[in-house]
């Protein structure tokens, strides 16, 4: 069984920080320390686990908030290597995160500092989304620097910090109404030679694309121009959202345009009558009607019941292809009806339709029973 995320911040971790913090500041009281975050602690999910320990070392830091932040700043252990991810235990130092967001929001110089360093050994895209809130000329002219820093880590906190929508995090409404502060700073980073900050730069325009669409099509066909394969890469990575969503805009920078000549023959769903737990194979065939090749996106989107009566449709990925002249192909895809976490099955008809470079076509339906087979 895979270890549960909140055991990569334990009591051991806790042990360790404190002998980290106790090698700077003999005045550190590990033992009171390390006894009050104990407290409940194994009942505490990740996040809470992380608050915890910043809250506690808030009483047994000094306190003077300055001093608190070099002095973590100071403990903290050896910085991550070029392409490196979080290294062994990932979440070690969320509780600085904590405590630099909760203490250090009046402290701007000496917080960005333990930013700045923290960064370089896990993450500070959480702890300084208050500061664009709070300071955001301030912390977007320090963020004007730091994206021609010499290390990685940092110039990928200025575009994984910036995330309008980044997950576990609240959001910027700011940079949601207006993006363009953060796409300046990203079309700097659009060809960093690491591509640990390029995904980043993918992700924050894929953010992005979820309030202002037409804008980032937009950039990304300008950005199309001369790119190299490493910001065509991007580029795609960018548009997922909107390339699953079929919009014709994004699809379209892609090289897959709306105007196609193919016919499909053979669609097929068996069974018909599916039952709670078992699977649907959905197939067709795919036939050129034209004299060229044409590029394709081909993804298939089935319309699940919901608890109203409505339905919602859910797209999956299937193939892009190039089809040749006159040429058919066989597609097909397995659609899993076990319940999970994350969708809510419900008994009906589901409509199912072929997606071709956006554009909608039918296949048929399929019955969802729910009362045999349940696994």
């Amino acid at each position: 069984m895979a270890e549960l995320l909140k055991h990569q911040l334990n009591l051991q971790s806790a042990e360790e920080l404190a002998q980290q913090i106790q090698k700077e500041w003999t005045d550190f009281n590990s033992e009171a320390f390390l006894a009050l975050v104990a407290e409940n602690f194994e009942n505490l999910e990740l996040m809470q686990r992380g608050a915890q320990i910043a809250r506690v070392l808030r009483q047994y830091l000094p306190d003077n908030t300055e001093q608190a932040l070099s002095i973590l700043r100071t403990s903290m252990g050896v910085t991550l290597g070029q392409n490196h991810g979080y290294g062994k235990a990932p979440f070690f130092y969320l509780p600085h995160s904590f405590f630099i967001s909760e203490y250090g929001l009046p402290y701007f110089d000496a917080a960005m500092q333990t930013q700045y360093e923290l960064t370089q050994r896990f993450t500070a895209e959480f702890c300084i989304r208050p500061f664009l809130r709070h300071y955001p000329e301030q912390t977007m002219s320090k963020l004007d620097e730091w994206v021609k820093d010499k290390n990685e880590h940092v110039r990928r906190l200025v575009s994984e910090g910036t995330r309008p929508r980044l997950p576990w995090a609240s959001r910027l409404p700011a940079f949601q109404k207006d993006p363009q502060p953060v796409i300046q700073l990203l079309d700097i980073l659009k060809d960093d030679p690491v591509l640990y900050v390029r995904r980043s730069v993918a992700n924050n325009l894929n953010d992005i694309s979820k309030d202002h669409p037409q804008l980032v099509v937009d950039l990304m066909e300008n950005w199309q121009k001369d790119a190299s394969v490493q910001r065509q890469w991007l580029i795609r990575h960018a548009l997922r959202s909107l390339i699953k969503q079929g919009h014709q805009g994004a699809l379209a920078v892609l090289g897959y345009v709306q105007d196609i000549q193919i016919a499909i023959e053979n669609p097929q769903i068996t069974p018909r009558q599916a039952n709670l737990g078992e699977e649907v194979k959905v197939s067709f065939d795919l036939v050129s009607r034209s004299s060229q090749t044409q590029p394709l996106m081909i993804d298939f989107c089935v319309y699940f019941m919901k608890s109203n009566g409505t339905q919602n449709g859910e797209v999956f990925k299937l193939k892009s292809l190039q089809l040749g002249p006159g040429e058919k192909i066989h597609l097909a895809k397995k659609v899993s009806l076990k319940a999970m976490t994350t969708r809510t099955l419900y008994a009906g008809c589901h409509r199912v339709e072929a997606l071709i470079n956006g554009t909608a076509h039918k296949l048929g339906y399929f019955d969802l029973q729910l009362n045999q087979k349940q696994v």
